[in-house]
């Protein structure tokens, strides 16, 4: 039995931390303190706080809290990236407290980094979640596409489909539209064959006129929209005959499954709680 550990994945806005005992939970707590709650200077006292509520094991961070606007920029380990590299990259924060480092990519001049996805990435490998060799998506804010090769992120690319998604919905022409909650339907259906055309800007605008001319209900503009963004990126990303593996909560990922099967492709979702869980432990197991 390894010792007990304190895991935490601290993103922008959110914070989730886990009591590990032998490689299960035995205790969790989730809280709206991401590294934007944070006042300057107040993460040690945010650690200190969150240990002595868990017993005082020593803790692993993740996520957010390692990058360059959190407590102590973690740096990033390149493709290809196992967790044998993470771990040996992992980053001393506090006595008893480490942090796990992001990924980075570069191809053709283009860089790509995440910073958190990468312990569910590979930690559903580990666990046999997904295969050693597998195309992963990470659905969200910042969506998140990655291949694995031999159990190693070989490459990844990120879209900022959902960000852009919340964009125009609060601060675009056609967000006055987007009214009612997004449902997998018609709707969102054809937004996802209208991303096929390969117009994304045009179609967007198109939400407009739709409106003031009755052809579409405004309770379908959102969905609309929704398709033509998750449609988008899929397309981008997924060729008929694919299998993606899909580490997102049910109603996100109930979308991505079906603008996938849209183009002819197929999804398998996985619990990305239980993938995180296995990457931060292989993690710990791991660390020097």
């Amino acid at each position: 039995m390894s010792q007990p550990f304190i895991a935490v994945d601290w993103g922008t806005t959110n914070r989730r931390a886990y009591l590990i005992e032998g490689g299960a939970v035995v205790r969790t707590e989730r809280d709206a303190v991401g590294i934007l709650a944070v006042p300057a200077g107040g993460f040690d006292a945010e650690v200190a706080a969150l240990r002595a509520r868990f017993g005082g094991a020593p803790m692993l961070l993740a996520g957010m809290v390692g990058s360059n606007r959190g407590w102590i920029d973690a740096g990033y380990v390149p493709c290809p990236a196992t967790l044998d590299s993470l771990a040996a990259a992992l980053k001393p924060a506090a006595e008893h407290v480490w942090i796990v480092p992001g990924v980075s990519t570069i191809r053709d001049d283009r860089a790509d980094v995440m910073r958190g996805e990468e312990v569910q990435l590979l930690g559903a490998v580990s666990a046999g979640l997904a295969p050693p060799d597998a195309l992963l998506c990470q659905p969200g804010t910042h969506c998140k596409w990655a291949r694995i090769e031999g159990g190693a992120l070989s490459t990844f690319t990120t879209a900022m489909t959902g960000e852009m998604f919340a964009l125009l919905r609060d601060h675009a022409l056609i967000g006055a539209a987007m009214c009612a909650p997004v449902t997998e339907g018609p709707a969102f259906a054809d937004g996802v064959a209208r991303a096929g055309d390969g117009d994304l800007l045009s179609a967007l605008f198109g939400v407009r006129p739709a409106s003031l001319l009755g052809l579409r209900e405004d309770a379908d503009a959102a969905s609309y929209v929704s398709g033509l963004l998750i449609g988008s990126d899929v397309r981008a990303q997924v060729g008929a005959g694919d299998t993606v593996h899909l580490l997102a909560d049910p109603a996100l990922g109930a979308l991505y499954a079906a603008a996938i099967a849209q183009v002819g492709a197929s999804a398998i979702l996985i619990d990305s709680h239980a993938a995180f869980v296995a990457g931060i432990t292989q993690l710990w197991e791991r660390k020097p």
